[in-house]
């Protein structure tokens, strides 16, 4: 008697609750799939119209969500549950657990802000938070840089946002900062004649605006120059240690000593 009491309960479940459930499911397929549709067709509208790829992904990414929980919500109201209700306990909920996540709330912040402003884009060299890296991702919350020894460096975005960016890409070009030390006894012409003609024989040395080649400084033990060429923000590297290996080889050839400290040996009469 009860084993058929039950069953007849479980039919009237399956009565009540049958089409809802099937409705349900229904609507969260369909709604997936326009979900989808929708997302693939805003990427290829803002590709047409030269989104930049962080601010591409970020709006993306924002409207999946939104219509994410929009699909939830129409699917609660669709098994009967009281979305208006609901609602309220959503943003109660909301102000909890905004409250307890006030640092991922400012991470988002700092990642609308960082897109309403762009001072950086995908791509760029820059330093930040004491890491340099290239962007790599501006998501919702963190960006993504990639570092000069292919780390993945990960920035929270308030951090970002309110703090100091160093951007090397964003000009273009970039000016190397060598200092070069020779002898007391070198002669000042002939030392800067080698290091212009080193300049000029690299082809990744910009010709405007034209390097620098100057003496700074009356040091201790040496003369020190100030070299200073441009370059495109790409060959800094590249020019950095070329010029350094060059100007040394250089040097040597013209018979200018770059001072080094001597060990001086004491020798005592026994």
């Amino acid at each position: 008697m009860d084993l058929q009491k039950w069953i007849d309960k479980g039919y009237e479940i399956i009565i009540d609750f049958g089409p809802k459930i099937i409705a349900a499911i229904a609507i969260w397929i369909i709604g997936s799939w326009i979900i989808k549709t929708l997302i693939k067709g805003a990427r290829k509208t803002m590709n047409k119209r030269e989104f930049d790829p962080s601010l591409q992904k970020f709006l993306l990414n924002l409207v999946g969500w939104i219509l994410k929980i929009v699909l939830i919500i129409v699917i609660l109201g669709t098994l009967g549950i009281e979305t208006t209700s609901f609602a309220a306990v959503l943003a109660a909920a909301g102000l909890a657990i905004g409250l307890a996540l006030q640092g991922s709330l400012g991470n988002f912040a700092g990642g609308v802000l960082l897109m309403i402003f762009k001072p950086i884009k995908i791509g760029d060299l820059i330093e930040a938070q004491g890491e340099i890296g290239v962007v790599k991702e501006i998501e919702i919350f963190t960006t993504k840089l990639t570092g000069l020894s292919n780390r993945e460096i990960i920035i929270p975005n308030a951090a970002l946002s309110n703090g100091n960016i160093i951007n090397y890409t964003t000009e273009g070009t970039r000016r190397v900062d060598l200092v070069i030390g020779v002898g007391y006894d070198s002669n000042i012409k002939q030392t800067k004649e080698v290091f212009d003609k080193v300049l000029s024989s690299n082809p990744k040395i910009l010709k405007d605006p034209a390097p620098t080649i100057a003496l700074s400084e009356l040091a201790d033990s040496s003369l020190n120059f100030v070299v200073r060429p441009w370059c495109k923000s790409e060959d800094y590297w590249d020019v950095y240690f070329g010029v350094t290996e060059d100007i040394k080889e250089a040097l040597d050839a013209a018979g200018i000593e770059i001072p080094y400290p001597h060990s001086v040996e004491i020798h005592k009469e026994a």
